[in-house]
């Protein structure tokens, strides 16, 4: 990580393939991060209906098919690979993301 500024999200097993996320702090606002197909995707944790948490303090962002993040306030569908919103009060717009990577067993926060 010497060549990236980044700070210690979670370990890479914390994530499971459309299962619970892991909240965090960013110098934006909190945020999460989850495994969708494979790859770790986070975004700021702010409905793009309402700026509202999309979870309900439960780190829990799916919906029951593990495809879609959920806001668990207005029911919102946002695409999981991207945060476009296909479902829900504000289609088209898209959830906030936030610079992630997966290395050496770890989901780090890239500094923006």
């Amino acid at each position: 990580m010497a060549d990236l500024a980044a700070t210690l999200i979670c370990p890479s097993s914390a994530l499971v393939d459309g299962g619970d996320g892991v909240r965090f702090a960013t110098p934006r606002g909190e945020a999460f991060v989850v495994r969708y197909r494979s790859q770790v995707r986070a975004y700021l944790n702010l409905c793009r209906h309402r700026p509202m948490p999309l979870d309900m303090n439960d780190s829990r962002f799916f919906s029951l098919d593990g495809h879609h993040l959920v806001c668990s306030t207005h029911g919102a569908h946002f695409r999981a690979d991207n945060g476009l919103c296909v479902l829900g009060p504000c289609p088209g717009q898209k959830l906030e993301p936030v610079t992630v990577i997966e290395r050496d067993g770890s989901v780090w926060l890239v500094a923006d």
